[in-house]
């Protein structure tokens, strides 16, 4: 920081600024954009790691820091320290139109990424490239959402594909063996057969085996049957995932 530089004026550069707007003035802080979600998420705890620099500002970009008064007139305290995380907390993190177009896009392919891993073409069961998602989610109108990781988007994306887009698609099929005693089989193939798509295979004696074609949403509803019922005498493995490896030898 230059050494005759006027008090009251703070250049700042390559700095991630979050805003906002109370008592009809306009107040900024700087900092470091990873921190600024790993503060929000309560995984960095500490303010110092966050700020470039601990200052609340009218303006960042033009380095004119916050008036004392301004700020009391506000927020109604004076401690800087409180004003910074309220202003972290509640305040719209202020992006660049380049950056803001990067990070949409990067968000995006994360997306498509993600679908291509958990759906497949129903016809051959077969899952799509990363390239061919992406065409659909914009021929869907997909809308990838800034304030939204790319895990807690993909259902509501594979479901717009659905209905929106030219694209077959389904969800991947997972391939799980149950194992329960003989004595409870009978009870129990009906509400199996209701969870499951298709039973692949059957082996009966002391035990009943079956290798079932389920939804992955249905796993958790045997497992929990299973659990109710047969008391821990019962068993679920996952083979595999996605069908795919039931088509390639065929």
């Amino acid at each position: 920081m230059p050494i005759n530089q006027p008090s009251g004026q703070i250049k700042l550069t390559n700095v991630s600024i979050v805003r906002l707007k109370k008592g009809g003035k306009r107040f900024e802080i700087a900092c470091y954009k990873n921190k600024v979600q790993e503060w929000r998420n309560g995984v960095e705890k500490d303010l110092d790691e966050v700020l470039q620099i601990s200052n609340v500002f009218m303006n960042v970009s033009k380095g004119e820091v916050a008036k004392a008064g301004d700020l009391k007139k506000a927020f109604g305290t004076d401690d800087r320290n409180e004003i910074t995380k309220e202003i972290l907390n509640k305040g719209e993190l202020q992006v660049g139109d380049k950056e803001r177009e990067h990070d949409l896009a990067s968000l995006r392919k994360e997306i498509a990424t993600l679908v291509a891993e958990k759906c497949v073409d129903p016809a051959t069961q077969t899952p799509y490239s990363v390239s061919i998602i992406e065409k659909a989610m914009q021929e869907a109108g997909y809308s990838v959402k800034a304030n939204k990781n790319a895990k807690s988007q993909v259902s509501e994306c594979i479901k717009q594909l659905q209905s929106d887009s030219a694209l077959p698609i389904q969800r991947a099929r997972m391939r799980i063996r149950v194992t329960i005693p003989w004595d409870s089989a009978e009870k129990l193939k009906v509400r199996l057969m209701e969870s499951a798509e298709k039973v692949e295979h059957e082996e009966i004696g002391e035990e009943w085996s079956g290798v079932l074609l389920i939804d992955p949403g249905q796993f958790r509803v045997i497992s929990d049957l299973l659990i109710k019922e047969v008391k821990g005498k019962g068993r679920v493995e996952t083979i595999t995932f996605s069908a795919t490896a039931s088509t390639s030898g065929n």
